[in-house]
């Protein structure tokens, strides 16, 4: 399982619209999800040990920034067939297990991952609320270990200066994780 980094912030791009299933049984649409001051945008997925080392700073992370006005939406995008760890009900499983405060959305077709060029789970997208990227870059330190306490909170500490300014540091550092489990063709 190769580690892949996606590239940095291409600063104001527009957010690719999409409507996706929710393990909450509603469709999603990219203006359902937006927050007042913004949206975070996560391909995160089930099985992936770099999404496993962040899980729970994930979830606090985004409590804290809805308390703030940015919504937070997880998508997921991998091969459920060949990654059942992935398939939609368990998908609903960690969502209810976890008490996920966002949509968690199937990506059956992958077509939004590669609209947003996701490349690996976690990746992170960090919208202000005109739908301008501001944000690519990583939660923290972690890798497939969580960083220890303490550790700086880089994509919560972006995503609060987004709902106060409207714009992202200039200076970010890559996410890291597995790559996407493309389909077949």
């Amino acid at each position: 399982m190769a580690a892949l980094e996606p590239p940095v912030c291409d600063f104001g791009k527009q957010a690719p619209h999409f409507n996706l299933p929710g393990v909450d049984g509603h469709l999603w649409s990219l203006q359902q999800c937006m927050g007042e001051k913004g949206l975070l945008v996560m391909f995160i997925c089930n099985h992936c040990p770099y999404v496993k080392a962040v899980h729970e700073r994930i979830i606090r992370d985004t409590l804290e920034l809805k308390q703030q006005g940015i919504n937070s939406v997880a998508i997921m995008s991998n091969d459920t067939v060949n990654y059942p760890a992935d398939s939609f009900e368990n998908m609903k499983l960690i969502a209810e297990q976890s008490g996920y405060s966002f949509p968690y959305l199937l990506d059956d077709t992958q077509q939004v991952a590669k609209d947003y060029g996701a490349v690996c789970t976690p990746d992170f997208f960090g919208y202000n609320a005109h739908y301008e990227l501001q944000y690519r870059g990583r939660l923290d330190a972690s890798r497939k270990e969580t960083a220890p306490d303490g550790t700086i909170r880089e994509l919560f500490e972006a995503m609060a200066l987004i709902a106060q300014t409207g714009q992202g540091p200039k200076q970010q550092i890559a996410s890291i994780g597995c790559s996407i489990k493309w389909k077949q063709s």
